[in-house]
């Protein structure tokens, strides 16, 4: 039988060297805009939430950013709470809402599909976290069209 010689791991250790950046900063340059699409759903897995990271990280580096919510993406921009709205039902629960709601307090944009809404989901615009803008789905692929013609970086977020 191996014997384990290499001591457990403690609380407070370091396992990799998180301090080591090894691509330069990139900033935006003046104008540039940034589009991060989702059409994942809320809660199916961890890419929700990193790209909305993503997103707030695009606006921090001086990208004009944009968020578009389509299809199944259109619960990342529901309101969310137990047992009433804006209730944290446990330490985590809201973290993508509470994500929207910064990345637009920073100059974000959110656009939800009304489609993906009302006839996939059965919610009205009511439903929408306060600030996301939503749109009709033929402007869902015009919105993407614009950025592309604008020279836009486009993260697409899907999860099947």
């Amino acid at each position: 039988m191996p014997t384990v010689t290499v001591p457990a791991n403690q609380k407070g250790d370091f396992l990799v060297d998180f301090e080591e950046k090894v691509f330069e900063d990139v900033k935006a340059e003046p104008g540039e805009k940034a589009l991060v699409t989702f059409h994942t759903v809320a809660f199916e897995g961890s890419i929700g939430l990193v790209n909305l990271l993503q997103a707030t990280r695009l606006q921090r580096k001086g990208f004009e950013t944009t968020v578009l919510l389509y299809g199944p993406g259109v619960t990342l921009g529901l309101q969310r709470g137990f047992p009433k709205l804006g209730d944290e039902a446990f330490p985590g629960h809201l973290a993508m809402n509470n994500q929207i709601e910064k990345f637009m307090k920073e100059g974000g944009k959110v656009y939800a599909c009304r489609f993906g809404l009302q006839a996939l989901y059965g919610h009205g615009e009511g439903a929408l976290i306060p600030g996301i803008r939503p749109i009709a789905p033929q402007d869902v692929l015009d919105l993407i069209l614009l950025h592309r013609r604008d020279n836009a970086f486009i993260l697409d977020t899907w999860t099947l």
